[in-house]
């Protein structure tokens, strides 16, 4: 697929020879597999073929971005709206064989828009544990004369028990503090000053307005309509796995929760029917193994948008203070505001 001459464009595109290439990568059952079959491999397939295929009480984690009710073109296939009721019929038809699949502490996070929301509560009540809706700006919208711009999203979050992994201290966001307050002895309280600016870390709510849709001056840019911020992503998989946990994804689209698990140390398996896609999931892979930065997580923490001078400071300085890098600790950011901003922003 072409792409705008632009040096600043960096959506990841395939050559004819790139898809001859990773198609041989992709996995296709024709019948039951064992989880070393499916691990760290995309899955050409069907999510409805192949859900029954998979091994029982095999995936630590699912993260699932189904098409939502509208009509959409994913490349060769498209997705017709439907009615609410027809919808979550849809929906059940391949949440209820996730039962099986799922380990019985496993925790599961579906996207979803206010029109598929209903439905997804709805049947995510009837198999599991409904804890939390989260809502995140997607910054992107069309404007409206006559309505709202609608330019957020929801995941639903449910486990299957009550006996699940959250990992709060894992996805803590770094803020600038607005008003530092200090205790009597002129101690700040609960921030602190780094690099001339004063930050605190905040336990995450749910509401998330630190993220954007990717675009093509962004390195995990690519063709997909509906592609998922890997930020976004890695907050579900910190918070919800452990490293070696297995993460499913069931509709991986072009690749994005296979590859910031790979990125994160997890285990993973991503089922997607369109072979485009699943050729950029591969390349996508392919790329993290070189480089496994996540853009808007730095250091251990995820930062809000706009701190990318902030970051490069932070990242000067801890350069400043270790020791020379080796192979086993990697080196610090290039220098250079806009390379910094394009890194951490």
């Amino acid at each position: 697929m072409a792409t705008s001459g632009s040096t600043r464009n960096k959506t990841i595109t395939l050559s004819d020879n790139e898809i001859d290439i990773y198609s041989r990568r992709l996995l296709t059952p024709d019948g039951p597999v064992d989880r070393k079959q499916i691990q760290d491999r995309t899955i050409c397939q069907d999510a409805f073929q192949c859900l029954r295929w998979l091994p029982e009480a095999s995936v630590d984690l699912l993260i699932a971005d189904p098409p939502y009710n509208l009509t959409k073109a994913f490349n060769t296939h498209t997705f017709n709206k439907r009615s609410g009721a027809d919808y979550s019929d849809w929906l059940e038809s391949w949440i209820k064989e996730l039962v099986r699949v799922l380990k019985p502490e496993a925790s599961m996070y579906i996207c979803g828009d206010w029109r598929s929301s209903p439905s997804i509560h709805d049947v995510c009540s009837r198999y599991f544990k409904i804890h939390n809706r989260i809502t995140w700006e997607r910054e992107k919208g069309r404007g409206s004369k006559k309505n709202w711009k609608n330019n957020s999203e929801d995941i639903w979050y449910c486990t299957m028990s009550n006996d699940f992994t959250f990992n709060v201290d894992a996805v803590k966001l770094k803020r600038r503090v607005i008003a530092p307050y200090r205790d009597a002895a002129g101690k700040p309280k609960d921030w602190e000053t780094q690099n001339s600016v004063n930050t605190r870390l905040t336990h995450p709510s749910n509401i998330w307005t630190d993220l954007t849709v990717p675009f093509w001056s962004m390195p995990e840019n690519t063709e997909h309509p509906t592609q998922k911020p890997e930020k976004l992503v890695a907050r579900l998989i910190l918070a919800s796995s452990n490293p070696g946990d297995m993460v499913l994804d069931p509709f991986l689209g072009s690749g994005t929760t296979s590859v910031v698990a790979k990125k994160l140390g997890r285990r993973f398996v991503g089922i997607e029917m369109d072979r485009r896609y699943c050729c950029l999931a591969e390349k996508r892979l392919e790329m993290a193994a070189a480089n496994s930065r996540i853009q808007g997580y730095y250091d251990g923490v995820f930062w809000e948008r706009n701190s990318g001078d902030q970051q490069a400071r932070h990242a000067t300085a801890s350069a400043a203070a270790e020791p020379p890098s080796t192979p086993e600790s990697p080196s610090p950011p290039p220098a250079g505001r806009r390379r910094q901003q394009e890194l951490f922003s």
